[in-house]
């Protein structure tokens, strides 16, 4: 089930967070995606939630066989585009959630506001949800996130 928000030009598309286990201090907010249906670019350049102690704008990179994830001062929005950041990308971008005040838990829901410089602050509400599985049926062995 779909849930989306406005901020000026930009549609954000399912806010979301993955399940984190008893005792974790951190976590990840994905977006299905941020689409700019204005003409001039916008940034993410921050978020706040009160589940977290900070968030921070983290980019996986593949560097040979190992995702490696690195801080980012900001995620360009290209007029235009959609960006996604998702759970199961193997270069891409998420949310990280650190100092978790509480596990997150499937079904649970909390919010986050988002920063841009061109739309301003928007508060958008995640759904903490355990992804479906991807194939699972054509591989009812494969490890899914």
């Amino acid at each position: 089930m779909a849930h989306g928000f406005k901020a000026g030009d930009l549609r954000i598309d399912h806010p979301y967070a993955t399940p984190t286990g008893p005792g974790m201090r951190t976590g990840a907010v994905y977006l299905r995606g941020i689409q700019n249906l204005g003409r001039q670019g916008d940034r993410l350049v921050g978020a706040s939630t009160p589940r977290a102690g900070h968030v921070e704008i983290q980019q996986v990179r593949l560097e040979g066989d190992i995702a490696r994830m690195h801080s980012l001062p900001a995620l360009e929005l290209p007029a235009g585009e959609t960006v996604a950041l998702r759970h199961n990308a193997a270069d891409g971008a998420h949310l990280m959630l650190l100092d978790l005040t509480q596990p997150l838990e499937d079904g649970q829901r909390f919010p986050i506001t988002l920063r841009f410089e061109r739309a301003g602050e928007r508060e958008v509400i995640v759904w903490v949800q355990t992804p479906r599985a991807r194939g699972a049926a054509a591989n009812p062995g494969a490890h899914a996130h």
